[in-house]
């Protein structure tokens, strides 16, 4: 694609070359630059792009897009432009022929929550025959394949390659998690999104290279509905009509209030072994009953959003329940199936704040025993062993302290730090270092009635050990136990 074709939705200048340079790829890594690739200069937390300008022109690229001065050869084209991460939003959707287009797209905001809502919203949309892409902590799916990324949500540049994948593999939508960060950074710019939704917002990635304050971080969330032409939105949140305010879409709302547009009552519990869920009524726009395949009163409000998207869609009922019904979400309270009368499941719970929300969540469904595995990391502060100890101590009947990418430091280091949060309380206790030996102790031990989380680890299919990560997937270790069993 020639150069001036690019950039022709973007306002810039050509400060000197060719502006029919004909363009092979964008990069904005200069590592990746490749002859005849057109270099945007990012400024990011710790580097800036404009300091590899000149090793990018030497590495053949035929532009270089910047908002500050740079020095290279007069044969490769300069373009200024006022914010290069706009930028590479805009022309990345010109290089891959604005594949949004060619799809629903729905973008989810929020601080928690949005991991869970993109598979209802999939699993839902599956049951109604439609295929999607996802983008989001999971990476970027597309049908059997993942891809890993770096962040939550990725440089716009994978995005709209994404994107532009799904539309040539047939998918009918496209549902990406819009974090603060990836909205303030332009990520998800040059996307007129179908459907925005805001789950909830509370204190979060304040200070560093995040957010200064909790306005900022807010506003960073509302800036999704100007880029959507309906916004679907948590009315019962503090926040909402904050969020809200300044919106250029069609607003919706969803809740337990009774001025939510789709709302929900009469929620419980689920549970037998193996299975733990709630279920609730649905009224307003839709109505039903409505079992959800996700522990806790607070999957109430993924779900709801997720139908809020759904029906606006013009999905049916029986998919939109069959789909609630059979959700599960990769290392998010994920339930393992085992044989016994006891429930085991694995969740991404690596801190204090995490661990409690979950254990508390979980000690609501009345279990025989509470029973928690994990670790913690190496090389990160010892505060946050003293807190996992201490609330996995206080919340759980016994904890099974082990490994969990122990990083430089040596395990048992580690794990005595954890011991001082978990002396702190009259928590009962096991320390079984190996983790997979730790896995087969719970498994070993278990009693009818018991739920036990394999904490820490979530999604993660791997164990950093002296600076080097081993693959381990728990799914696999705990299918490797059952078969020694036997």
């Amino acid at each position: 694609m020639k150069l001036n074709l690019l950039l022709k939705n973007t306002r810039c200048t050509l400060l000197q070359g060719n502006a029919e340079a004909e363009i092979t790829d964008i990069v904005y890594d200069s590592r990746k630059v490749t002859e005849g690739c057109a270099f945007v200069c990012l400024k990011g937390y710790n580097s800036d792009g404009h300091s590899y300008a000149g090793e990018a022109a030497a590495k053949g690229a035929a532009a270089i897009i910047v908002s500050d001065e740079v020095d290279v050869p007069g044969d490769v084209a300069v373009v200024r432009v006022e914010d290069t991460r706009e930028s590479l939003a805009y022309i990345s959707a010109e290089f891959f022929r604005h594949p949004a287009k060619e799809l629903t797209t729905i973008a989810i905001t929020g601080t928690k929550g949005k991991t869970t809502t993109v598979a209802m919203i999939k699993k839902i949309l599956e049951c109604a025959g439609k295929k999607c892409g996802t983008i989001g902590t999971l990476g970027i799916i597309i049908g059997d394949r993942m891809i890993k990324t770096n962040n939550t949500t990725p440089e716009s540049y994978e995005v709209q390659k994404a994107m532009r994948e799904m539309a040539d593999e047939g998918c009918d939508a496209m549902i990406i998690e819009a974090s603060s960060i990836g909205l303030k950074w332009h990520r998800v710019d040059a996307i007129d999104f179908d459907y925005g939704i805001f789950t909830n917002f509370s204190h979060d990635h304040i200070g560093g290279a995040e957010h200064k304050d909790m306005q900022e971080y807010l506003e960073c969330k509302a800036m999704l509905f100007k880029k959507c032409r309906k916004g679907l939105i948590n009315r019962d949140d503090e926040k909402w009509q904050e969020i809200t305010k300044d919106a250029t879409c069609e607003i919706e709302t969803y809740g337990f209030n009774d001025g939510a547009d789709l709302r929900a009552s009469d929620d419980k519990l689920l549970s037998k072994p193996g299975f733990l869920g709630v279920q609730f009524r649905l009224s307003g726009k839709r109505e039903m009953d409505v079992d959800v395949a996700i522990p806790g009163h607070f999957s109430v409000y993924n779900a709801l959003s997720a139908i809020a998207v759904c029906v606006e869609m013009g999905i049916g009922n029986e998919a939109i329940k069959e789909g609630l019904k059979t959700v599960a979400v990769k290392g998010r309270v994920e339930i393992v199936p085992v044989p016994g009368n006891y429930t085991l499941l694995i969740d991404y719970a690596h801190n204090a704040l995490s661990m409690e929300n979950v254990l508390t969540t979980l000690r609501q469904y009345n279990p025989n025993r509470l029973i928690t595995l994990f670790g913690a990391g190496g090389n990160r502060p010892k505060v946050r062993r003293y807190e996992m100890g201490e609330t996995s101590g206080r919340l759980s009947d016994l904890s099974v302290i082990t490994e969990d990418n122990s990083r430089f430091e040596d395990v048992m280091d580690i794990i005595e730090d954890i011991k001082v949060g978990i002396h702190k309380t009259d928590g009962k206790y096991v320390v079984v270092p190996n983790r997979k030996d730790a896995i087969r102790y719970c498994i070993e031990n278990a009693q009818d009635g018991d739920i036990i989380v394999l904490a820490g680890k979530g999604h993660e299919d791997y164990q950093e050990i002296r600076g080097v990560k081993h693959h381990m997937d728990e799914r696999e270790l705990i299918a490797e136990i059952l078969e020694e069993r036997k």
